[in-house]
């Protein structure tokens, strides 16, 4: 269970009455979901892909004040409050010898050619606009003139030329004033921000519940300005308990992955794709999803493709959820939605490619990453998050190639390392590992990753540092087009070098971090990651900085 802010027993006890009325259209719709989610657990038990198409409409719609023009956010001040544990997933991992390891060069450890920071600024500190909780959940996008920054719970923006705050931070609840339902008053974190670079528009979103999360949240500026309006969207996807969502970017749809739980969030259904209309939600017009049912408890958690770059897929390309290799094989999933004819939406496996072999970090263990200070043997070590992919899923269209890149942790050489890989064809096939391996270049433990790829081809991957002599940090690591496949060659950097080490609190780090690409230049990335600036309970620091290779 993923919910993230304190003090939640009278919250679960609340019960919203909305205060619109649903068009009879709208009413049709979401019975015809409701009435098919409930099944969904039958349909997917045992069962590696549901047999037919479900669709949902937003239950409300409207367009908000400028954000810019809201009062700030009296948030009431909650507890000290840890988040509930990621429920367990289904693992099906052996462990097999690495031979893709990446130990680095003495000339890119000793005189590295990555590029210092160009940018290097605080973004939100705990408490996250009154959320109290751990952990932040950190990510951030950049756009035309701005860099949005989320974290549980809450938002700011920055001036992305000189990293100035222009607005907040604020809470992500003061988006949805006046919106009413558990979008304005039951957010339960997990948020994400993305840059649509085609619409040039922000996405926002954040999952919701007046007792479990089941409902979706999304918010679409109307311009390209982060403090101004935005048509709302909230969506109930039926009974079962939703968990860690993803949204991506694509030309005919906002992509967004699930993993899905029973009520109770006791047992893992599978990861779920969901399509939302985004044609529609661009123009504030009510709007309706595309899913299928969870695809079962013996699949591995997904991502979808999140869109970088100038140059669109092929038209009518599918969507790409790239499956974590639990198995020894790259799951490729190929989602083609139709919103005018639903029925003719299709998602199936489209490819395997083989992974590399690898060693689960800490498989069940969710205190092994040592740090300064707080050992796992002393209950004070860190959540490694190696049973997944790690935000994001980049994928970028070259004039002869498609590319997409991702990664996830893995155990290397006795400590955590990040494994890469850069997959080709996805859309239009073959599938190949283009590159891939473990970057790993010395005893540090390295995990909570976040790749992506520029223009030209060149790759950078930001990370957590830690180990038992150091506090946690944060560093990026890189690679030019045109160097060695499967070398992080550029050597590493230091964004920023946390003073302090979480202790006397959750073991959770992350549960994830972002690295954007700027849409002007397509060329600087963008990272936001935490650390501590003392060793202390509940007292997490979030940075953000930017970098051009």
């Amino acid at each position: 269970m993923k919910k993230k802010s304190a003090s939640r027993s009278a919250f679960f006890n609340l019960r919203v009455s909305f205060g619109f009325v649903l068009s009879s259209v709208g009413v049709f719709l979401a019975l015809m979901s409701l009435s098919v989610y409930s099944n969904s657990s039958a349909l997917a038990a045992g069962a590696k892909q549901g047999p037919g198409v479900i669709i949902g409409a937003s239950y409300h719609n409207d367009v908000s004040p400028a954000l810019r023009d809201q009062p700030a956010w009296a948030v009431q001040a909650k507890q000290e409050h840890e988040a509930n544990l990621n429920p367990l997933i289904f693992n099906d991992h052996k462990d097999a010898p690495d031979l893709v390891v990446d130990k680095g060069t003495l000339l890119s450890q000793l005189a590295p050619s990555i590029p210092a920071p160009i940018l290097n600024f605080a973004g939100i500190s705990f408490p996250g606009v009154g959320c109290n909780c751990a952990p932040p959940d950190t990510n951030g996008e950049v756009g035309t003139t701005q860099y949005v920054q989320m974290v549980n719970t809450g938002y700011q923006v920055f001036n992305k030329a000189t990293g100035a705050s222009v607005l907040g931070p604020n809470s992500i609840e003061s988006l949805w004033a006046g919106f009413g339902g558990v979008c304005q008053t039951s957010g339960f974190g997990d948020p994400v921000v993305v840059f649509d670079q085609v619409a040039r528009r922000w996405v926002i979103t954040e999952f919701a519940g007046s007792s479990i999360p089941s409902d979706y949240c999304i918010a679409i500026s109307t311009s390209d300005d982060a403090t101004g309006t935005y048509n709302r969207y909230g969506f109930h996807l039926g009974s079962n308990f939703i968990d860690y969502p993803h949204i991506a970017v694509w030309p005919d749809a906002y992509y967004v992955s699930f993993n899905i739980f029973n009520s109770t969030g006791t047992a893992y259904l599978g990861p779920q794709p969901f399509a939302f209309d985004r044609a529609k939600m661009l123009k504030g017009m009510p709007a309706t999803f595309v899913t299928f049912p969870p695809l079962g408890g013996n699949v591995a958690p997904f991502l979808p493709a999140d869109l970088d770059g100038r140059k669109l897929p092929a038209a009518g390309a599918p969507n790409t959820y790239v499956g974590w290799p639990s198995s020894g094989v790259y799951d490729i999933y190929h989602f083609h939605v139709d919103f005018g004819t639903p029925a003719n939406s299709t998602f199936a496996k489209f490819a395997t490619p083989p992974a590399a072999r690898f060693t689960q970090l800490c498989p069940g263990n969710r205190n092994c990453v040592p740090q300064l200070g707080g050992l796992p043997a002393q209950g004070q070590g860190l959540d490694g998050l190696a049973d997944r992919l790690m935000f994001r899923v980049a994928y970028r269209n070259f004039r002869d190639h498609e590319s997409l890149v991702g990664n996830y942790t893995v155990s290397s050489g006795g400590v955590a390392g990040v494994r890469w890989f850069e997959l080709r064809g996805v859309t239009a096939g073959p599938v190949t590992v283009f590159q891939e391996s473990t970057y790993q270049p010395d005893t540090t433990w390295r995990w909570l990753g976040s790749i992506a790829m520029d223009r030209r081809g060149d790759i950078a991957l930001g990370f957590s540092a830690s180990s038992p002599t150091i506090h946690p940090q944060i560093r990026y690591a890189g690679r030019l087009a045109s160097d060695p496949l499967n070398k992080l060659a550029q050597g590493e950097a230091h964004l920023f070098d946390g003073n302090g080490s979480q202790i006397n609190t959750s073991n959770r780090w992350g549960d994830y971090s972002d690295m954007t690409v700027d849409p002007i230049d397509d060329s600087t990335f963008w990272y936001t990651q935490e650390y501590y600036d003392a060793t202390s309970s509940f007292n997490w620091r979030t940075r953000i900085g930017n970098f051009k290779f």
